[in-house]
């Protein structure tokens, strides 16, 4: 797979050797056990896979050479470029500013851009209306583009079984950047309706039977499906695409539930569902297989680092919290003490102060993975401050040089 040139802040030499070490033991990546960083009093166990995807390094390398390639210019991003604090912070502190929230709501507006203007789309993509906003103003939208080619791959999938007759179902969060680029992309093509989660599936699934009547649609789904879209017409045929950030096994239950209440309407699901499969992100299921392969470790504790608006990093905190205490942090910075740690509940959308987080047993047992949009330059910081509590970071320096020189033991 390609290589990048990200900053080398974002590096970390202990993160890196042990990615190494394990990629060339494990080359098909059949293994997703975690890693042990054993420091005596403290056990971490890092998860198979996590931090950058290729996406995400891909939009990196973009927006940093745009910046160095245009000296003197206004730079412009349409939102934030990965749902990352640091690396959104790195790009505004080089004069990068942000046209809209994560929402979508103007911070700048459209009117003041001039064609002499650099303005970069993010890794989620946007709207095919903001694509046609842009090019009017005489801002070529596809020349500083770093839309994630995963992303790109579910808008070319519902392209083709768009051709075919199907109507796009999208699992995702209706809010989400990428959600709202999928949407447009999707309903330029096909009838498309946004589905968040099972529940609403099985609310959707009722149309499909008949059971609730059609003019009740669009309230169910106000403001997640197409102009024109016709209830009553457009889901006998169907086909589930998801935001990548998903995951992934709600996805394809969400898919299955669907293609069964299909087969029991209509007898049959030939001709009528679309087999998409294949838009589910590599990362995305790496990094969620890899969590699931971390859980089957005795632990005390789980933190998962990464961005408090990321999608795929909640959805790793919600796989961990099935099992054990889990803590949901952007950096080290909320690490304050040993006593204490500053965490994010996303259910509640607020940050929370737990005291006495750290086990009492010895050694105490973490587990430690981070979403697919933070750096393992943070990852590492983590370590660092936790091993400190114990009177053992120095360890962590041999640790990089046998996972360097001998590989995983």
């Amino acid at each position: 797979m390609k290589t990048f040139n990200v900053p080398i802040t974002y590096r970390s030499p202990l993160i890196t050797a042990i990615k190494n070490a394990r990629k060339a033991a494990d080359k098909l990546k059949k293994d997703f056990s975690p890693t042990l960083l054993n420091l005596g009093s403290l056990h971490i166990y890092l998860a198979r896979h996590f931090g950058f995807c290729y996406g995400v390094e891909n939009a990196i390398e973009i927006s940093f050479r745009t910046i160095d390639n245009n000296p003197g210019k206004r730079i412009f991003l349409l939102s934030e470029m990965i749902h990352n604090p640091q690396v959104n912070a790195d790009l505004q502190s080089r004069g990068v500013q942000f046209l809209q929230d994560t929402y979508g709501r103007q911070l700048i507006p459209f009117e003041e851009l001039t064609p002499e203007d650099v303005v970069i789309i993010p890794a989620f993509g946007t709207t095919l209306e903001i694509e046609s906003k842009l090019n009017a103003l005489g801002i070529p939208v596809e020349k500083y583009n770093t839309t994630c080619p995963f992303v790109e791959k579910v808008w070319n999938r519902s392209s083709q079984i768009a051709q075919k007759g199907y109507t796009i179902v999208i699992h995702g969060k209706p809010k989400h950047e990428e959600t709202r680029a999928t949407f447009s992309h999707a309903a330029q093509n096909a009838p498309s309706v946004i589905v968040n989660d099972m529940a609403e599936a099985e609310i959707l699934a009722k149309y499909i039977t008949g059971e609730k009547p059609a003019a009740q649609f669009y309230t169910d789904f106000a403001g997640r499906h197409s102009e024109g879209f016709d209830a009553s017409m457009h889901l006998q045929r169907i086909g589930v695409v998801n935001q990548t950030t998903q995951l992934a096994t709600d996805t394809q239950a969400i898919a299955e539930y669907l293609k069964q209440t299909i087969q029991q309407h209509y007898g049959t699901t030939e001709d009528r569902f679309a087999d998409t499969r294949d838009t589910l992100c590599y990362a995305t299921n790496d990094n969620q297989t890899a969590v699931n392969g971390m859980l089957q470790t005795p632990a005390d504790i789980a933190i998962v680092v990464g961005g408090y608006n990321s999608s795929n990093t909640t959805h790793l905190v919600e796989l961990c919290e099935l099992q054990l205490p889990t803590y949901f942090i952007n950096s080290e910075e909320k690490i304050l003490s040993r006593e204490n740690i500053l965490h994010y509940n996303f259910h509640t959308k607020e940050e929370k102060l737990t005291v006495d987080y750290l086990p009492a047993a010895s050694p105490a047992r973490i587990l430690i993975t981070s979403g697919a949009s933070c750096p393992d330059a943070v990852v590492e910081g983590v370590i660092r401050k936790l091993a400190g509590f114990y009177g053992v970071e120095d360890k962590l320096d041999d640790i990089t040089e046998d996972f360097t020189t001998k590989g995983p033991s």
